[in-house]
């Protein structure tokens, strides 16, 4: 009954009876435990374990990425294992620190889950930003353009990650002054991508281009990433914001964001890095129809959602108005040609 943010009161022992959220709280104890543990072996290693001569502006920016990653992850993963010891101890022992008639307050859950949650789309972004940034430079015949500022506005996006928590939540009543606030920084925030996409792009023009499967993949991210930050930047603005809240419209944000940039990325750094892993060549006719088929599927699938958002197709629901049917069915053709390209993928 809580749903993947388990605001409180959806929290409680009364909408969610049995040990599942005390189980889900646990599980995610041990997960942020691995991942705190895991950042602390990249940053030492990443500082500390370099070649003798190599200085950290000689580092590849895949290393840049992995290191600004994992201290969002040692800065952000303590404040929702805070959140969640909370919930859990008002689900065990009675204290009431979102219940507001014992005087809690239920919105401080979402702070708190927001700290993190937010930087954590960065965590799941940044490597892939790091894997895009190796793969453009070997198709391109080219070295990276500007990287040092790249190096910079990849430190920039996780210094501001943390600094935009509050846009999930123009929709609470906060502050008219948190809102104002939480607006610019998420505007902000897009400058340092904007910078990458530059650079990106920069390197690319004038290149000896081969467009094999790894640099599809990779010109695949930018283009689907420049629309997911677009529709960010109009998620940062309020009124907009507070009229598209928790419709179809965030959902294909954010995953024109994560599938159009996570996900597009981690296929360019499989395909690029696949003959050193395994010693094996991968069949590039059916890496590029994987290609195609995942780009158009991905589009067919979550392109209509900014539709049936702005139209007013509230997420999380399983039925929907007539008026939405069209948009629905583009959408499954679209997960019906994704999941065609993923067969061909693991074949």
């Amino acid at each position: 009954a809580a749903g993947w943010t388990s605001y409180p009161p959806l929290t409680d022992r009364q909408y969610s009876p049995g040990p599942g959220v005390d189980l889900w709280i646990l599980g995610l104890h041990l997960a942020g435990l691995s991942s705190i543990l895991g950042g602390i072996n990249f940053v030492v290693t990443i500082l500390n374990l370099r070649a003798p001569g190599m200085k950290m502006f000689k580092i590849p920016m895949f290393c840049w990425a992995v290191l600004v990653t994992q201290c969002i992850i040692l800065f952000a993963t303590p404040v929702l294992a805070g959140a969640l010891t909370m919930a859990l101890t008002d689900r065990m022992f009675g204290t009431n620190f979102f219940h507001p008639a014992a005087g809690g307050d239920p919105v401080l859950w979402q702070h708190l889950f927001w700290f993190y949650s937010h930087p954590a789309v960065y965590i799941m972004v940044l490597p892939g930003m790091g894997m895009v940034s190796q793969v453009l430079p070997a198709f391109s015949n080219k070295h990276l353009f500007g990287y040092k500022g790249m190096v910079f506005a990849s430190a920039g996006i996780g210094l501001i990650g943390f600094l935009v928590w509050g846009h999930h939540m123009f929709a609470t009543g906060i502050d008219v002054r948190l809102r104002v606030f939480f607006s610019f920084a998420s505007m902000v925030s897009a400058v340092q991508t904007g910078i990458k996409i530059w650079s990106w792009i920069a390197t690319i023009w004038g290149g000896s281009l081969r467009f094999r499967t790894p640099m599809l993949y990779g010109c695949g991210f930018i283009s689907l990433f420049v629309i997911g930050g677009i529709t960010g930047v109009w998620l940062a603005l309020v009124p907009f914001d507070v009229q598209v809240h928790d419709t179809y419209f965030v959902v294909a944000h954010l995953h024109y964001v994560l599938f159009g940039g996570s996900l597009m990325a981690i296929f360019a750094g499989l395909y690029y890095w696949f003959p050193k892993i395994s010693g094996r060549l991968y069949n590039e006719f059916w890496g590029k129809v994987h290609f195609w088929l995942t780009f158009i599927g991905m589009n067919l699938t979550f392109m209509p959602m900014h539709m049936m958002g702005m139209l007013g197709m509230p997420r999380r629901i399983y039925t929907y108005k007539p008026e939405f049917t069209v948009w629905n069915q583009v959408a499954s053709l679209g997960a019906a040609v994704l999941a065609l390209g993923m067969t061909i993928f693991f074949l």
